[in-house]
């Protein structure tokens, strides 16, 4: 049997806002702290565990980024 995919989540500008602010005061919330924002953005705490995941990597991702570009371009001495 195909394995049902479930649908796009689309945030708002204001959703992303609030996901963002939550982002940075940290990156690991745990299952209360999602289910609060969850009420508060007003989707589900899975959904929440989803964007922090897909937010941690791309966190990471600009983070190692950053490293190379510094290593690029390396101050003279």
């Amino acid at each position: 049997l195909p394995i049902k995919k479930k649908p796009r989540t689309f945030y708002s500008a204001e959703q992303l806002e609030e996901l963002e602010k939550m982002f940075q005061e940290d990156h690991y919330p745990d299952n209360e702290k999602r289910r609060e924002i969850a009420a508060v953005v007003g989707v589900t705490p899975q959904r929440i565990l989803v964007w922090f995941q897909n937010r941690r990597a791309k966190w990471r991702k600009l983070q190692k980024l950053s490293i190379k570009g510094n290593r690029k371009y390396p101050a003279s001495s």
